[in-house]
């Protein structure tokens, strides 16, 4: 069975999409600041969400890129907060991304700023997720296509 297959069911539709929360109130750079470090952490718990490599014409290799759709979402802090939830509830790996992190520098104090922090203390500025569409959509509810 090829990879094609093995993403998309006979529709075409893909079985999984990758879905970006962030809270409305970033700024423009923020939002694909945002946008690229969440989802960057995805492939490493589903190396399956990695598509394969392309090549032009003249021979040009380029970097595989993602195998499913992604969908960038916003939503209200509160929002934000409740879809988090239920994407831990449901045992969900994802990503997150909070306020504290626009002050640090680097990966380990971004780590070092999330670690004293209880779950639903977190000032959320977006997550990303990755799995089943109704999964997904269940856990996005209430969302909005980014602005």
């Amino acid at each position: 069975m090829s990879m094609e297959n093995e993403q998309s069911p006979p529709s075409g539709r893909p079985r999984k999409k990758i879905a970006v929360v962030l809270r409305d109130d970033l700024e423009n750079w923020q939002i694909a600041n945002v946008t690229a470090f969440l989802v960057s952490g995805l492939p490493s718990k589903d190396t399956d969400i990695i598509g394969q490599e392309y090549q032009g014409a003249d021979g040009v290799a380029y970097l595989p890129m993602f195998g499913q759709p992604v969908l960038v979402l916003g939503a209200t802090a509160d929002v934000l907060s409740a879809a988090h939830r239920r994407a831990v509830t449901r045992g969900m790996p994802l990503s997150v991304l909070t306020s504290d992190l626009f002050a640090t520098g680097d990966d380990t104090d971004d780590r070092a700023a999330v670690r004293p922090v209880g779950t639903d203390e977190l000032d959320l500025v977006g997550i990303a997720l990755h799995g089943g569409r109704n999964q997904v959509d269940k856990v996005v509810k209430g969302t909005v296509m980014y602005r």
